[in-house]
């Protein structure tokens, strides 16, 4: 790691910060898809990917799986049912709870986005080329493992 001249903390040089600035630089690139063509919120998108790979789950379920904070959560459920691109339902484990699924019209834009968002990232994998597309996977995965195993060891 670099850091500043005098040993003070620069933030350009803080993997965290670097993996961030990736990330939303990848996003934006991804943004126009769902946000022009279907006028999705990057949290809408998000909520509909959840549905659309595990089916029926509650809000609770995406907050945990996609680390969204659940007000957000909320804004973009009620944004997608208001669009009819999901339903609620009363969960039969837990009447408190709400199982929440795309309707047919939510799993018709869910399947174009995916496929919108497969080509995407093929894109992305060629213009990095094969190598360091694996090697970027291989470490990305492995950053959530530690930070997956050092968060389990704070909570536990």
């Amino acid at each position: 790691m670099t850091m500043a001249e005098g040993g003070d903390f620069d933030l350009q040089d803080f993997l965290p910060y670097l993996l961030n600035q990736a990330a939303e630089a990848t996003s934006r690139g991804f943004q126009a898809t769902y946000r022009t063509r279907y006028g999705l919120t990057r949290t809408q998108w998000r909520v509909m990917a959840n549905l659309g790979r595990f089916g029926a789950m509650t809000a609770r379920d995406i907050c945990r799986l996609s680390h969204i904070e659940k007000t957000k959560v909320s804004r973009a459920v009620a944004g997608l049912e208001a669009e009819g691109l999901l339903t609620r339902s009363t969960s039969p484990d837990d009447r408190r709870a709400e199982n929440l699924s795309l309707t047919p019209k939510g799993r018709a834009v869910f399947t174009e986005i995916g496929q919108h968002a497969q080509d995407f990232d093929a894109a992305l994998r060629a213009r990095l080329g094969p190598e360091i597309a694996a090697r970027i996977d291989t470490i990305l995965r492995e950053i959530i493992a530690l930070n997956a195993a050092g968060n389990q060891d704070e909570d536990g």
